[in-house]
């Protein structure tokens, strides 16, 4: 039976943790040592769930889920925490008793810089439904030091520093030194003939790091279930070499340490150079190696029989990044467990299942074999053989047709193509979007859909709304479970009973009531971090997510100029103020995209200086954009920008959190945007652009002319030479030219507007004006907002969760 939370023995708790800790008491304790204390304790309240939820699955051997990322984008911890614990409002109510503000302890937790985008937030959406709905898993990355980057904007500029998450450490992490493995790099393999004939494969020659895992408990919703995220951190073997130091060797003597700290200090570090690409296999090849490695380990403690692995173990591995696991699975059960080819393949072949996170060829990864060979050499070999197998396999099924070859190879043209290794080798190939996974299948994967068909599923993506609503949004959370009780926080289908309230007058205007005071929460931090004071009562338009040329924050801002021209054409046009909002990071080599950025902060900066137009229109670029200002940005939207080029966005998961909170959506059919369209209606979106086939269709026969459209058309012209006549940048008429070009010059690259902005620019602007017109019209929009959020149950990932349980996974619930 659980035990009942005590206000009395938390707070002595936070007050010997102080004494502990610092020497301090409540009264002199500074927040963040507050912060710290406060979460020891709840740290505390957690070990004993999470040691016997794993005591549990143990004895009943309950098969295991490792899910396999480069990201985990898990967000703060500490509110999360205490919501799924049950006691959110009990420990807020205890501190407050000692004169401590919990609101102000969250935020002094950094975000975990465990991940970027889209594909890392998912994966902690993932964990988090697992755990809530009493799944046995693993989520495996790395412990990055630095993140990503953290971004702050300089004369609008872009630029990257280091993010600093670990300097006052960080409470909820448990280092496990017990677990650790060797990981190795370069080396040759030896071959040592056997008795029988066959051979050993000795790896020699090699450099190594210890990988030093780090746990962090994934807690369920009120369920006592905990689940753990394992990072890697990497650590010399021997830490110093004193020998070469007191023989002046100072660089030998700390080679081992700085090989093991470049491992793990950023996330995605450049890769337009042979050292960067180095390091990104580096660290692939380590988190892998050794989840790999404490699998198989960890199975043979309660298992003796290694052919029965893939009924208590399945890896999922999250895009292209983690699908090594199949060649390091291979090399673990022939190298360190002996068995023979066929044994291993037979294991490896129903352990492995991949999931493709996106259409465009360009981003599946591929290694050149130079590289891969010398760095893995002995992973390089076994990827070798399987790429034999499987040509044979193909020239057997298509016997004469090299094309087949070319597309499906695994080593091919000079490179080890690792979405082909995951396809040829997993059991299992899921798209995360119903549209997304038909394009795979019928354009960019179609060999392998042919020849694979049974491999092949849909899985479209979800969120968890136990963060994007019960803590990103309290004031709806508490209004929803007013109107229709709680069980919506672990059945999210339960929101359609919120329909009943559309044709409520009194109910609408609640929640409007609740999205504006989310707007003036918003308004409250924009006036903190950028000093620019944007009106609660204007539209909020917000497209916040990673900056990348298909999501088309370009055609957003374009837009933007086209508006503001307009305003200064006819001051006097009745024109409904708007306050667009921006939040990205742009990779720190892409050079477009930080361009884009950019130009944004160059419009804003003259827009929002601009008397004239009477505040009729604000722009505003968050800095720094993660998930604990995202959760201010999705409950105070209006209106979700989800414009990316069709057919390019696998799923999307910002859309959603927009969606069940009340925005309405602007976007293209792409992605999961088809489903949500289908959900909610075509009334309750407006939806513009060329289709998804429209797009393959034009990229099929070399693309369009945009200059035609230049030509014709005098607002986007004014808008694009604005770029380079020095309207918004007078002292560089030049700064904005590759932008120009990106957009008219073929000879700039392969296709000039390879994301069809020009081609979509007067469709969007006129869904924008039907969004005024819609906005205008308060009690329809109230309507249609309110069933965005009653429309939403299907995309929790809880649904998500359970489909891959059913189809993939095969796990059993807990019992306890």
């Amino acid at each position: 039976m659980a035990k009942m939370f005590s206000k009395e023995e938390f707070i002595k708790s936070v007050e010997d943790n102080l004494k502990l800790l610092y020497r301090k008491d409540v009264e002199s304790a500074s927040t963040q040592q507050l912060y710290q204390a406060v979460s020891y304790s709840v740290k505390e309240m957690i070990i004993e769930k999470w040691m016997s939820s794993q005591n549990e699955f143990e004895k009943q051997g309950a098969k295991m889920v490792y899910y396999m990322s480069m990201e985990f984008l898990v967000g703060r911890a500490l509110g999360n925490n205490l919501i799924n614990l049950g006691c959110y409002k009990e420990i807020a109510e205890a501190l407050d008793e000692i004169g401590v503000d919990l609101n102000l302890l969250e935020d002094e937790e950094p975000d975990p810089a465990l991940g970027n985008g889209g594909l890392g937030r998912l994966a902690a959406c993932f964990l988090d439904s697992l755990t809530t709905l009493g799944y046995r898993a693993y989520g495996c990355g790395i412990r990055y030091h630095y993140g990503m980057f953290k971004q702050k904007i300089d004369d609008g500029f872009q630029k990257e520093v280091p993010d600093n998450w670990l300097k006052d450490g960080y409470p909820f992490e448990l280092k496990r030194p017990e677990h650790a493995k060797e990981v190795r790099f370069g080396g040759y393999v030896n071959y040592v003939l056997k008795q029988d004939g066959t051979y050993d494969y000795i790896h020699e020659g090699y450099q190594s790091v210890k990988a030093v895992p780090y746990d962090i408990p994934i807690i369920g919703y009120k369920n006592n279930v905990v689940n753990t995220l394992r990072i890697w951190d990497a650590e010399p073997i021997n830490e110093f070499q004193l020998e070469s130091f007191d023989a002046g060797d100072y660089k030998k003597a700390l080679e081992q340490d700085n090989l093991a700290k470049t491992i793990t200090e950023v996330l995605y570090p450049k890769d337009d150079h042979m050292a960067g690409k180095e390091l990104r296999l580096k660290q692939q090849y380590f988190f892998i190696s050794a989840s790999v490695q404490r699998a198989v380990e960890a199975f043979k403690l309660g298992n003796d029989n290694i052919m029965e692995f893939p009924k208590y173990v399945c890896f999922q591995l999250n895009d292209t990044h983690p699908t090594i696991a199949i060649a390091e699975l291979m090399r673990v059960l022939m190298d360190d467990e002996m068995l023979e080819w066929d044994d291993a393949w037979e294991i490896t072949s129903h352990t492995c299942a991949y999931t493709n996170h996106t259409i465009m060829s360009e981003a599946l990864e591929k290694w050149p074999i130079e590289l891969f060979s010398r760095l893995l050499p002995r992973v390089y070999q076994i990827i070798e053989e399987i790429n034999r197998r499987f040509q044979a396999q193909i020239e057997a099924k298509y016997p004469g047709d090299t094309k087949k070859v070319e597309k499906m190879g695994i080593i091919y043209d000079g490179q080890v193509r690792m979405a082909n290794l995951a396809i040829a080798c997993g059991f299992s190939v899921n798209g995360v979007a119903r549209l997304h996974t038909e394009i795979l299948k019928k354009q960019e994967l179609k060999d392998f859909y042919e020849m694979f068909p049974e491999k092949f599923s849909n899985k479209t993506n979800g969120i968890t709304q136990r963060r994007f609503l019960c803590h990103a949004n309290p004031l709806l959370a508490d209004w929803i479970t007013d109107k229709i009780g709680d069980e919506w926080i672990t059945n999210l289908s339960e929101l359609s009973k919120l329909k009943l309230y559309t044709e409520d007058e009194k109910a609408l205007n609640e929640f409007m009531t609740i999205k504006f005071k989310n707007k003036q929460r918003l308004a409250k931090y924009v006036l903190e971090h950028n000093g620019v004071e944007i009106d609660p009562h204007s539209i909020f338009d917000i497209q916040v997510k990673r900056l990348h040329e298909y999501k088309r924050q370009l055609l957003n801002i374009l837009h933007i100029m086209y508006l503001y021209n307009r305003i200064k054409e006819r001051p006097d046009i009745d024109f409904y103020p708007r306050t667009f909002i921006f939040g990205a990071k742009a990779a720190a080599g892409y050079h477009i995209a930080k361009l884009t950025i950019k130009l944004i902060n160059t419009v804003a900066d003259i827009i929002n200086n601009d008397a004239s137009i009477h505040g009729k229109l604000k722009v505003v670029f968050i800095e720094d954009y993660r998930v604990s200002n995202a959760e201010l940005l999705f409950a105070a939207a209006d209106v979700s920008e989800q414009i990316s080029t069709a057919s390019k966005e696998a799923s999307g998961t910002g859309n959603m959190k927009f969606m069940l909170n009340g925005a309405i959506t602007i976007g293209t059919m792409d992605g999961a945007n088809v489903e949500i369209v289908e959900e909610v209606g075509d009334d309750n979106a407006v939806i513009f652009g060329l289709s998804a086939q429209e797009v393959i269709e034009y990229e099929n026969h070399g693309g369009y002319d945009p200059v035609e459209i230049f030509n014709s058309d005098p607002d986007i012209r004014k808008v694009l030479m604005q770029l380079i006549n020095g309207f918004y940048n007078p002292g560089d008429t030049e700064l904005f030219r590759d932008i120009y070009n990106s957009l008219l010059n073929t000879k700039s690259s392969s296709r000039a507007d390879t994301y069809f902005i020009l081609k979509d620019f007067k469709s969007y602007a006129n869904a924008q004006e039907k969004i005024e017109e819609f906005y205008r019209d308060k009690n329809r929009w109230a309507k249609a907002a309110l069933l965005n959020t009653a429309c939403s149950g299907k995309f929790s990932s809880d649904r998500t969760i359970e489909e891959y349980v059913k189809d993939i996974w095969k796990l059993e619930k807990a019992n306890f």
